[in-house]
């Protein structure tokens, strides 16, 4: 098989070592002939996209026969390897955004976020699901002293803008640099400017893997290990579109591609549009044979740290309730080996320069950390990044009862719910996008893929927004 799709034997993020019972669950011995919907993916995207399908159908109500295929195990991929965060960017995405597409824009995506926070946190508590779930506070944070400067001016901008123009600036706190608050405020050596605001830690797999439970409880057909490699460019006589797999074909009259970074291998018109970035995350503990924890907790529950990259985030990190720290990123001693992690989709190896980089990281980046520490364990993991910053949800162009929810961009966390909880609403009920509550710039579009495909088919000089290379 060639193209973007799923390797085996992928490295054991921490989030699978509390393997659930439906890990690698197949429903029916053989996939079934015929159904009304087909999820192919099993992430956060494809168990929400069905958890709001079935949701408010009464016990004896019709309800859709829905079958979901995971190439691998489920929640397997990008939802079970992230660090953890559920991080509306209520600033520096903001602010990017604001400048690239206009306030408005800007600002419809920045509530989006918040809104999906709020709606994540609602469904945990009324669904009872045990994963993790803190509230905490988290933090961008400047090492950088030109970046730092620039981002201050930025911040000096936007706050001069009349009232309600940017409501989500609200919630964020600014530290500088004066008698070392932003070092203080964030613990992060050396730090510059932070600017902090409410956020989560959650254990991913667990949230995902509880909905999983909860729509197959209600009937929908779970298959594992069931790698999708291809779909027919058009439906049969009876409308049905079929699915090839290597257990043979499944046909549906909708199918909905919650596949994230391996979208192309099955819909190759976005293969410009979403394409993949191979990440590291680890788990660092303190050494057993070290002289004891630190001295000085890092007073965040999360942050992303700008250190000497300029104009990214070079790592970021969510403490865990047992004095672990999930660490993501190390992104400045790869960034040049662009094989090692550019449409890269082998997550069964690590990028080796990041070994030796997590490993001493906590020390080099606190203030007052005294304790040794260790990675504990370490993994891949396949980002799906978007063209043009946004994650594509809706109908497929030109592809009628084919749906799209993926390219989020490595921050699927504050966005997956509520784009599912839209796209079901289409589906379910029929609804125009523009009636979800989805920003329109996530809408996916003919006119859109095409915009993209211009831009990068541009001279290099001219495809600043198209380049993963320029924004990872």
């Amino acid at each position: 098989m060639t193209g973007p799709f799923p390797v085996q034997n992928a490295t054991v993020p921490y989030w699978r070592t509390q393997l659930h019972h439906l890990d690698s669950h197949r429903s029916t011995p053989e996939l079934p002939e015929k159904q009304d919907i087909v999820i192919i993916g099993a992430g956060f995207a494809g168990a929400a996209v069905a958890h709001y399908l079935l949701k408010d159908i009464p016990e004896n109500g019709q309800k859709p026969s829905i079958t979901i295929i995971e190439a691998r195990e489920a929640c397997s991929g990008a939802t079970g390897r992230n660090g953890g965060h559920i991080r509306p960017d209520l600033f520096v995405a903001l602010a990017a955004r604001m400048r690239a597409q206009g306030l408005e824009a800007a600002n419809q995506v920045a509530l989006f976020e918040v809104a999906n926070a709020q709606a994540l946190e609602d469904l945990i508590r009324d669904e009872g699901i045990d994963c993790g779930l803190r509230r905490v506070t988290t933090g961008d944070v400047f090492v950088d002293a030109g970046e730092a400067a620039k981002i201050k001016k930025l911040w000096d901008a936007m706050t001069k803008l009349d009232d309600g123009d940017c409501p989500t600036l609200r919630s964020v706190a600014y530290h500088g640099p004066g008698d070392g608050e932003a070092e203080r405020v964030s613990g992060v050596k050396g730090a510059k400017v932070a600017f902090t605001y409410p956020a989560h830690v959650v254990w991913p797999y667990k949230l995902v893997m509880r909905l999983l439970e909860g729509v197959v409880e209600k009937g929908v057909n779970l298959q594992t290990r069931t790698t999708v490699n291809g779909v027919s460019e058009t439906v049969d006589k009876e409308g049905y579109w079929t699915l090839g797999t290597a257990r043979g074909p499944t046909k549906a009259k909708k199918v909905i591609f919650a596949t994230n970074a391996y979208t192309a291998g099955l819909l190759p018109e976005y293969d410009d549009a979403i394409y993949a970035a191979r990440g590291t995350v680890c788990r660092v503990v303190v050494a057993p044979d070290g002289p004891g924890p630190a001295t000085n907790i890092p007073p965040l529950g999360s942050a992303g740290l700008e250190m000497e990259s300029p104009n990214t985030v070079d790592s970021y990190y969510g403490l865990r309730e047992d004095g672990s720290i999930i660490v993501g990123g190390g992104k400045s001693v790869f960034i040049d080996e662009r094989e090692e992690w550019y449409r890269n989709y082998d997550d069964s190896t690590l990028i080796e320069s990041t070994v030796p980089y997590f490993d001493g990281w906590a020390k080099r980046t606190f203030t007052g950390w005294e304790g040794k520490t260790e990675t504990e364990s370490i993994w891949t993991g396949i980002m799906g990044y978007s063209a043009d910053d946004a994650p594509h949800v809706g109908h497929v162009p030109s592809k009628p009862g084919q749906y799209i929810c993926a390219g989020f961009n490595g921050h699927g966390m504050p966005n997956v719910l509520l784009c599912a909880k839209g796209l079901a609403e289409m589906i379910k009920d029929g609804r125009p996008f523009s009636e979800t509550g989805v920003p329109p710039v996530y809408e996916t579009s003919a006119a859109r893929l095409r915009k993209i495909s211009d831009l990068v088919a541009a001279p290099t000089t001219g495809r600043a927004r198209a380049d993963i290379y320029l924004k990872f």
